[in-house]
């Protein structure tokens, strides 16, 4: 028998929803590129479904009772008198996600000696510490591909709002006027516009596709650069390095993975290298960008705007700058947990869980620690190191406000 613990976030205000807007989602068996969907072996709910809140469990219950193992549920994760902190010594598997990161630290893991497999429910182990997942013997999978197209809809959604101003213009409705000018004086078109990502993997290159029918002018920089058919087909820009990128573009979007590289690339240095009046979307990490750096530069006008769903830590602290900052489209960490999504990462998580209890292989895609090294998909996308560093203070500072 195993313990799974399972760290999900709250369920609405409102309860436990008894019904849904729709009867249920599209079927789809494919991404693009012809990876398949999860295929476990059954799933015990409806796609559809409110899966990734506590009440939903990700449909895991059932499979896991009924064959012996013990599954604990919660959604209190900070802090040493968090449920996640009490009942990590006697956990074999943990699952979390990124909208509701368990943040896995070195001392942590150190207090789990039993564990063995850490679990993303979703894309994106920068909550946990995989160096010291290598050094302690525990292998991370993730459901690589699950998300990446709903979260590349928000990016273009949030591109949008800032550039045509939609949220203002909303916001005039619903209190009860009708002030034109008020709205147009911050509104464009992103026809013509540069508009560039920050990595090219699934979701960047999923961005790039979705806008090219804007008629837009597209870049990117990636350390693995597209092949030359798909920099023909969506005429591409390449640029080897983000400084030169920003430097031409209106509008950059954010998609790679949170690693050292990465933390607090935009910082005051890069954001003054951008055209002033840029926009940045952000639905990678919120580590990559510098909070303050990013606060400052939309107060000076340096950015016209700021929009994404990734904060650090998450949840956010209510005085955190984002909240509060002008010109921002900020939203929970919601692009990557839609109901459509939801219903594949929980069946793949399932799936890794049916692979790890019959000793059959995790698909390479899925894994990101393996064997004490990086594997799979984490080979591809991460170095290693410490993305969880200052999550402990960070916390500390969350409770404190």
């Amino acid at each position: 028998m195993s313990k799974i613990l399972c760290v999900l976030y709250d369920d609405p205000i409102s309860g436990y929803p008894k019904s849904y807007p729709r009867d249920g989602i599209p079927d789809i068996k494919t991404y693009p590129g012809g990876q398949t969907l999860p295929t476990p072996e059954a799933i015990d709910f409806k796609p559809g479904q409110l899966l990734g809140s506590v009440s939903g469990e990700l449909g895991l219950r059932k499979f896991l009772e009924s064959r012996g193992h013990q599954f604990v549920v919660t959604s209190d994760k900070d802090g040493t008198d968090s449920q996640l902190e009490k009942e990590l010594p006697g956990t074999d598997i943990i699952i979390s996600q990124p909208f509701w990161p368990a943040y896995l630290t070195e001392d942590r893991l150190a207090n789990a000696p039993k564990l063995k497999l850490a679990i993303t429910a979703g894309i994106g182990s920068d909550h946990i510490d995989l160096q010291a997942a290598i050094r302690h013997g525990v292998t991370v999978a993730e459901v690589s591909y699950s998300n990446s197209i709903s979260v590349s809809e928000h990016v273009v959604m949030m591109i949008l709002s800032l550039v045509r101003n939609y949220i203002p213009s909303y916001q005039w409705v619903v209190s009860g006027g009708w002030n034109i000018a008020d709205c147009v004086t911050r509104s464009y078109d992103l026809e013509g516009m540069n508009v560039g990502t920050v990595a090219a993997g699934r979701i960047g290159l999923a961005v790039l596709r979705r806008l090219k029918p804007f008629d837009v002018k597209l870049h990117y920089t990636d350390r693995h650069r597209l092949s030359p058919d798909i920099e023909k087909e969506l005429q591409l820009t390449f640029h080897p390095n983000v400084e030169s990128m920003v430097n031409v573009c209106d509008v950059v979007t954010v998609n790679c993975p949170l690693h050292p590289e990465t933390e607090h690339m935009f910082d005051d240095t890069l954001i003054a290298k951008m055209k002033r009046g840029a926009y940045i979307v952000n639905t990678a990490r919120g580590k990559i960008c510098d909070k303050d750096a990013i606060a400052r530069a939309l107060k000076s006008g340096q950015l016209a705007g700021y929009a994404g769903d990734v904060w650090f830590p998450q949840p956010a602290p209510k005085d955190h700058p984002w909240r509060t900052m002008p010109y921002h489209g900020m939203t929970p960490h919601v692009s990557g947990t839609s109901l459509s999504a939801q219903a594949r990462y929980a069946a793949g998580t399932r799936e890794i869980l049916e692979c790890w209890f019959e000793g059959r292989p995790i698909r390479e895609e899925y894994l990101i620690v393996d064997g004490g090294h990086l594997a799979g998909a984490g080979a591809h996308s991460y170095s290693t190191g410490n993305a969880t560093k200052g999550w402990e203070e960070a916390t500390r500072y969350s409770k404190a406000a």
